[in-house]
């Protein structure tokens, strides 16, 4: 609709400029002269009331925009600094806390060194027990041994000593005879 009424504008320009000339043409360019005066005194009252009125209340609202604007870079500039510090605190505490692990290992490490101290010393102290215990069964053992040899040994030293003398020994007699021998032998083993 608005290409139409230019169309129709050019017409009506095209025919006045054939009827009137260029000064027909130029009037509908150019303002009247007589509108002039009356248009810059309702601008300046409208320019008066707008500064008068409207501007305290522009600039009031630009103002306090601008309050706003200073009021969040303050506490984001407070938020930053406590950001800051809260980060402080916590590299402070978990440099504490790598620190406190690291002694806890170190403590766990030396009371673990000292149970297997005390576990090795104890397990040593029984394989001695069990060895001196073995060497004493042993000794037990061979001392027995002894004995009985001993004693077969003077029973059949009797025996032998009855048939070479033809003779039978009494009982005790025999006992005699076992234990003078058992006597003998065991001051000749003690040597």
């Amino acid at each position: 609709m608005f290409f139409t009424q230019m169309a129709y504008a050019s017409e009506g320009a095209g025919e006045a400029a054939a009827e009137g000339g260029l000064a027909t043409t130029l009037g509908s360019v150019y303002p009247n002269p007589a509108n002039i005066w009356p248009t810059w005194l309702a601008f300046g009252i409208l320019f008066f009331l707008l500064y008068k009125f409207a501007m305290p209340a522009v600039l009031g609202m630009v103002d306090a925009r601008a309050a706003r604007i200073r009021e969040s870079l303050e506490k984001a500039e407070e938020t930053k600094i406590e950001a800051e510090h809260l980060m402080d605190e916590y590299k402070q505490q978990l440099a504490e806390a790598r620190g406190e692990a690291a002694k806890v290992i170190e403590q766990g490490r030396k009371v673990a060194d000292a149970m297997k101290d005390e576990i090795v010393a104890k397990a040593n102290e029984e394989a001695q027990n069990l060895i001196a215990k073995a060497h004493e069964a042993m000794e037990a053992e061979r001392k027995a041994a002894a004995a009985e040899l001993q004693a077969q040994v003077a029973e059949l030293s009797v025996a032998v000593a009855g048939k070479i003398l033809g003779e039978k020994l009494s009982a005790d007699e025999h006992s005699k005879l076992i234990e003078q021998y058992l006597s003998e032998v065991g001051g000749l083993n003690d040597n």
